[in-house]
């Protein structure tokens, strides 16, 4: 599956063309998957990323001082948002599911992950919501949550994983990747493939989360079949770059393999002749 680019910078470009993402997460105790997902969707090229995040006591990342923080009733209501981003470390408290209701309402591009997945699977009324929403929506499962979305058993999904995919975006409305080896990736119209990179060394925490960030940067620039290709792909082969330089399968964090999802990022742009031609 060769990855799509890309689009090149303009030599004039400002950050405003390059998109404003909106992650809401990061209840008490799990804040650092919002914050690894911001952290991914800045270093995959996002104009602004703005964190709304659950636990009030969280209001700068020192690690990452580029990222916004914002409430998290006001993010999910911001129609300036070029990418929404739900679900690392929402949690599933009554607050996560008013949020998540709100965030299907919102215009713009949705992406849904963890526990905003969890979330649609035991609330019908929020899965009809979703399957109504008229902008485009992705959904990142792992076999857990599908089984979950499709109220069956993990191993039922594992068997048949093409099928479940399928089932998922006619379900939802949606695109998906079912995450695991062989990452599976199916669109509204039908169109499914397998992705090739990756390995054992992804199967660490906080790897998902990395993930939504990504995808929610590359869909404020990209078509969102494309934003999912690249996502998939590049995370699957900043991994392998990883494991090749012997910092794998054992032990690589999500923290480690954002620097080299981004050095992957733009070797692969570098390849590509960007020169102006008079």
């Amino acid at each position: 599956m060769t990855p799509p680019l890309l689009p090149p910078r303009p030599h004039d470009s400002h950050k405003g063309q390059l998109g404003h993402v909106g992650i809401v997460g990061g209840a008490p105790g799990m804040v650092g998957a919002a914050l690894l997902a911001g952290r991914a969707a800045l270093q995959c090229g996002a104009g602004r990323v703005t964190l709304g995040v659950l636990d009030a006591a969280v209001h700068v990342d020192f690690c990452a001082p580029e990222l916004m923080f914002a409430p998290p009733e006001t993010l999910v209501n911001d129609p300036g948002l070029t990418v929404l981003a739900i679900g690392p470390g929402l949690g599933q408290t009554r607050a996560a599911v008013d949020l998540l209701q709100v965030a299907l309402r919102h215009p713009g591009l949705l992406v849904i992950d963890a526990d905003g997945l969890n979330g649609l699977a035991q609330h019908g009324d929020l899965a009809e919501a979703c399957a109504r929403r008229t902008a485009p929506t992705l959904l990142t499962p792992h076999p857990g949550e599908a089984a979950r979305l499709l109220h069956t058993r993990t191993d039922a999904i594992q068997a048949n994983r093409e099928q479940a995919a399928r089932q998922l975006t006619a379900t939802f409305h949606a695109w998906v990747v079912l995450k695991g080896a062989g990452s599976v990736l199916a669109q509204p119209d039908g169109t499914v493939s397998i992705n090739a990179s990756g390995n054992p060394a992804l199967s660490a925490p906080s790897m998902g989360d990395v993930l939504t960030g990504m995808l929610a940067a590359f869909l404020a620039r990209l078509p969102p079949a494309d934003a999912l290709r690249l996502a998939v792909w590049l995370h699957g082969q900043a991994a392998d770059d990883a494991v090749a330089d012997g910092l794998g399968p054992e032990g690589l964090t999500a923290s480690e393999l954002i620097g080299r999802i981004r050095n992957r990022l733009n070797a692969n742009a570098a390849t590509t002749d960007f020169t102006h031609q008079a």
